[in-house]
C-alpha cells in the first residue's frame, strides 16, 4: 500500500509506551496464571504471553522455571504475620504462624505442590518467617536442635496439608473426583472389608472418614506443638 502523509489537521499520534519488564512483573504475571489456571498451566512461554512479549526476554530477569517457582513461593510469604516472641504465649504463637502459612498456600490454588519439591527455602521472606518461628520456639525454652527439627516438621506438615486442601478443592486424580465422592467411596469400601480381618477399620468407618473443616489440621498441629513443649526447659 502506498504511504501518504497524514492530513495536517489530524493531531499527532502519541507513541505507545514500551513495556518495561522486571522480575517483579514476571512473578506477578506468573502468580496470576497459577491463581486462575493452576500450577500445571504455568510455563515460561505462558508467562511471556501474559506479558505480551517473547519467552527469551524473561530470562534476563528469571533464570528458569525452577527459579520462578522459588520466587513465587517467596512472594506469597509476605502475607504471613510475624508476631514478636512472647514466652508466655509461644505455643499459641507458633500455631498462629502455622495457620498463616497454610492459609497463604491454599489461597493460591495448588501452588503448594511446588513447595513440596522445593529445597531449603532461601528467599528473603521465607528466611524472615523461619527466623520468626525460631525466635518463638527459643522463647519457649527449646534447644537449638529441637528448634531446628521443630521448624522443619512444622513446615512439612503445613505444606502437606495445603497440598491435600488443594486436592479437596479441585478434585483428586486425573478424573478429578470430588472430596464428597471420594469420602463416599472410602466409606463404602471400608464397610465392605471382612470384619474378622479388619475389626478396627470396619468398626471406625465414621471416624476414619470424618471431615470437619479444620479439625484434622488443628489436631495434627496440637500434636506437634505439645510434643515440642515436652522439650522445653523451665
Amino acid at each position: 500500500m502506498t504511504s501518504v502523509p497524514a492530513p495536517p489537521w489530524r493531531p499527532e499520534r502519541k507513541k505507545a509506551p514500551r513495556r518495561t519488564l522486571s522480575q517483579e512483573a514476571v512473578v506477578t504475571a506468573a502468580l496470576r496464571i497459577v491463581d486462575a489456571e493452576g500450577l500445571d498451566a504455568l510455563s515460561m512461554r505462558r508467562v511471556a504471553q501474559e506479558l505480551d512479549t517473547g519467552a527469551a526476554s524473561l530470562y534476563a530477569h528469571v533464570s528458569n522455571k525452577e527459579e520462578l517457582l522459588e520466587l513465587l513461593l517467596d512472594r506469597i510469604q509476605t502475607d504471613v504475620t510475624r508476631p514478636e516472641p512472647d514466652p508466655e504465649r509461644w505455643q499459641e504463637q507458633i500455631k498462629e504462624m502455622a495457620r498463616e502459612g497454610r492459609r497463604v498456600l491454599v489461597t493460591h490454588r495448588d501452588l503448594s505442590r511446588a513447595a513440596l519439591g522445593q529445597g531449603i527455602p532461601s528467599g528473603p521472606n521465607a528466611l524472615l518467617n523461619a527466623e520468626a518461628m525460631l525466635g518463638i520456639l527459643k522463647a519457649g525454652g527449646l534447644s537449638d536442635r529441637v528448634c531446628s527439627y521443630g521448624v522443619d516438621a512444622l513446615a512439612l506438615f503445613i505444606t502437606a496439608t495445603a497440598v491435600e486442601d488443594s486436592q479437596r478443592a479441585q478434585g483428586f486424580g486425573a478424573s478429578e473426583v470430588s472430596l464428597e465422592e471420594q469420602v463416599a467411596r472410602a466409606r463404602e469400601y471400608f464397610a465392605s472389608l471382612p470384619p474378622d480381618r479388619f475389626p478396627h477399620i470396619t468398626g471406625m468407618v465414621d471416624a476414619l472418614t470424618r471431615s470437619e473443616g479444620d479439625e484434622r489440621f488443628e489436631f495434627g498441629l496440637d500434636l506437634l506443638v505439645s510434643g515440642l513443649a515436652r522439650h522445653a526447659t523451665a
